[in-house]
């Protein structure tokens, strides 16, 4: 659950700024889309396949342009 507790002398867009900032981080909104319509198992599968895929090339392309000490 996502909280946020007013600071001394805050604007009230200034908290809901914070609040969308934190709800952004933590992901709910990105959670919330994902569960609203069904996925099937094989869908679901393939997509974290090709997460997983794109996490290994970014990491490789990472470790590739460091110069070594």
């Amino acid at each position: 659950m996502t909280e946020v507790r007013p600071e001394y002398n805050e604007s009230f867009e200034g908290m809901l700024k914070r609040f969308n900032r934190k709800v952004q981080l933590d992901g709910v909104i990105r959670e919330a889309r994902r569960r609203a319509r069904f996925e099937k198992p094989l869908t679901r599968r393939k997509r974290k396949e090709t997460a997983t895929r794109r996490a290994a090339i970014k990491a490789a392309r990472r470790t590739a342009t460091r110069r070594p000490a």
